[in-house]
Formats: C-alpha cells, structure tokens, sequence
C-alpha cells in the first residue's frame, strides 16, 4: 500500500519515502509522521530488522521514530505502547494526543519536532524497558541525536532523563534546562504520569512554556 504525504522540504531537497506498514491504514492526519528523510532511511532499516534484544520476538514491528531531519527541538520517551507497536508511530496514543496539545500550546506541532524513545519495540504488557534492552538501542537513539542535531532534547520521563541525568528523581528535577555538549535538555514528565495524575498537567504546560526561549537562545 502506497500513501503520500505532502512534504515540508524545501524545493530541491531529496523527498522522503513514506513508511506505512503493510496492512496498516492509519488516520489521515497520522500520515505526515510516516515520511523517512533520506538521511534516516539507512538507519530506520536497521532498526527494522534489529535481532538485537528479546523484544524483537514480540513486536508487531518497530518504532524507530517521527519528525524531520534536522529539526531544533527533539522529544525522547520511554518505550511504544500497544498504539504505537500497531501502527509503527511513536506517540499516537493518548500520551501522544497530550503531547500534541502541550505541543501546541508553545506553537509547535507534531509534523516540526522528532520524536523517539529509548527503546524502539514494545516492551509485553508495556512493562518498563529492561537495562539490557535499553542498552541494545543505545547506539540508534545516539545516532538519531547525531542526525537530528536538535537545539534543545526534552527527555520524557524517567528512563530518557536517566541518560543525562543518572540517579536523579524526576521529581526532583523537571523542567530544569541544563547545557550538556552544547545543547539544552530538559528533564520531563512522562504524558502518561499526567493522564494519571491531572495535577501534573499544568506541571507539564509550565514545563513546556520554557522552551521557546531555549530555541532561539534565548536564556
């Protein structure tokens, strides 16, 4: 199946390829997450066919990630859910209809950031990510922040910001930007923490709302 995605590149810049997976027909408005730059289609191919750990035995298929290359800004979350392992998208769940909507509340949107996770299969059950498993997808997720070359990362919960941030207590820590080689992260709720927690959402707006001046240099 074939599916076409108005590209936002720039006239004359390779296209990309459109990435929907075989028996899959996903909303319309889900079909721009599906364009491969052609920097990323090496690496996306990897990750396709990564033996690397035991999830590889239970995915439907995998979720590399979401966005154009290079972009200023880059969110990094935990693990796909059953949403995501379905439609090989990261982010197209709840978690990512929140995300959306944190998003546009800083005048962004979906189509403009990169968006990946630590881990690129779901893990059974959605259970955590394993330290094995994490570690069998370090070298793709380092690779993507090479090819993205972000202004500023946003880690997504606890496993992401433990990359930058080893030992610390999310809740100790959101929403503080720290410069690290030359780039801003920021440590995050997970979007799934606030659809359990509501009082986390104006938390994560709050969190959000610093972010504009960290891409345009501003603090």
């Amino acid at each position: 199946m074939t599916m076409v995605a108005q590209s936002r590149l720039s006239p004359g810049a390779p296209a990309p390829r459109t990435s929907v997976p075989d028996g899959v027909r996903p909303p319309d408005a889900l079909l721009p997450l599906y364009e491969v730059p052609p920097v990323c289609d090496a690496l996306y191919g990897e990750i396709a066919d990564c033996p690397a750990c035991v999830l590889a035995k239970t995915r439907s298929r995998t979720v590399p990630g979401s966005g154009p290359a290079t972009c200023d800004l880059m969110f990094i979350g935990e693990a796909p859910g059953q949403r995501e392992d379905e439609l090989g998208l990261p982010f197209v769940g709840r978690s990512g209809q929140f995300l959306d909507d944190l998003l546009a509340s800083i005048g962004r949107a979906r189509v403009d950031v990169y968006v990946t996770n630590v881990v690129k299969c779901r893990p059974p059950a959605n259970r955590d990510p394993n330290p094995d498993e994490m570690a069998a997808c370090a070298d793709y997720l380092d690779r993507q922040i090479a090819l993205v070359a972000p202004r500023v990362i946003a880690t997504l919960g606890r496993f992401s910001m433990a990359k930058w941030f080893p030992g610390e207590r999310i809740s100790q820590i959101h929403g503080r930007a720290v410069e690290r080689d030359g780039r801003w992260i920021v440590p995050m709720y997970h979007p799934a923490a606030a659809l359990r927690d509501g009082s986390l959402r104006a938390v994560m707006k709050q969190d959000f709302a610093q972010l504009p001046a960290l891409l345009v240099g501003a603090v």
